[in-house]
């Protein structure tokens, strides 16, 4: 290997392929198009004089040469992004870009009111809003800060625990309105896709209405909700995206089984830098405002539940 030829972009190309397995997964990651990454991996093995892929049907499998590079790139990738870290946390000024991984559920109205006051508090600093469903990394910098629903935060973030998540089912009531407490297996399901496999839901449903009729699967919580509007069928919804909805009604209460938690998570090198202390202040007090939102008790008593006995469900 001439070593007066290693480039970061060309580390960083086979690290995505190493870690997605698919030319097709390193493109995506990476935000380009497949042949561009397939001619790319090309171009380094003929510079490097060595192969650092098989090409399997299934996928590129390293070669010894392609395992060393790996060991190697994620120690320098550690290097750079803890160098990254310990300078961004110098950082004393409340000035700069923030960049926020959010699900999609908390693109909702009343959250981005909360990320619209933050923004006339502090106008110098800039809001980097990245809406994905999947853990992004902190560790590798791919957000400053992720809001996230989940049970089990990384073991490698720091952050604070915000209020608990119920779940429940919703249907429309022009779809529920000839429905005098069917079966639940006789209802059309809009269910999270594989890319949301982290929600219980599916299991939950296969569990408890094995013969339930899938009718829409899809990879957008605030899109199923849409579709759970247009008639489609019912949903399990976060309460907090469904309960201030006038054209939703709950099936149940909320299901223990489908409890998340919200979670403000961080890389422990951020902790000290001004702007990312004052984002984390600043949202951890505006959404304790919403903890009743989120655990499904605002108006709960003014909420009607068409079926309302859980069945003995978990």
């Amino acid at each position: 290997m001439k070593s007066q030829h290693l480039d970061w972009n060309d580390i960083s190309l086979l690290l995505a392929i190493c870690r997605e397995g698919t030319v097709s997964g390193a493109a995506r990651k990476l935000g380009v198009s497949h042949s561009t990454v397939s001619r790319r991996v090309d171009a380094i093995e003929k510079k490097w004089g060595v192969r650092l892929f098989e090409r399997l049907a299934n996928g590129y499998v390293m070669t010894e040469a392609g395992k060393l590079v790996l060991a190697s790139a994620e120690n320098i990738e550690n290097e750079v992004f803890a160098l990254s870290h310990n300078l961004l946390g110098q950082d004393s000024e409340l000035r700069g870009p923030i960049r926020i991984a959010l699900p999609d559920p908390l693109t909702s109205n009343f959250f981005m009111a909360h990320l619209s006051a933050f923004q006339k508090k502090y106008p110098d600093i800039q809001l980097h809003i990245h809406v994905a469903n999947i853990f992004q990394n902190l560790t590798q910098r791919e957000a400053d800060i992720a809001i996230r629903g989940t049970r089990a935060p990384p073991e490698n973030s720091v952050g604070r625990f915000l209020c608990g998540i119920a779940t429940t089912v919703y249907g429309s009531r022009e779809y529920l309105l000839d429905k005098q407490k069917p079966d639940f297996e006789s209802l059309t399901w809009l269910v999270p896709d594989d890319d949301l496999a982290n929600l219980p839901i599916r299991h939950w449903l296969a569990s408890h209405y094995p013969k339930a009729h899938i009718g829409m699967c899809c990879n957008s919580m605030r899109a199923i909700a849409e579709a759970v509007k247009q008639h489609m069928g019912v949903a399990a919804l976060p309460c907090f995206l469904a309960d201030g909805d006038p054209h939703l009604q709950r099936l149940l209460p909320p299901i223990t089984a489908l409890y998340s938690e919200l979670w403000l998570l961080m890389h422990p090198a951020l902790r000290q830098t001004a702007r990312i202390r004052a984002f984390v202040d600043f949202m951890c007090d505006a959404l304790k405002a919403d903890k009743l939102l989120f655990e499904g008790e605002a108006s709960s008593q003014n909420i009607p539940t068409k079926y309302f006995e859980n069945d003995g469900l978990p």
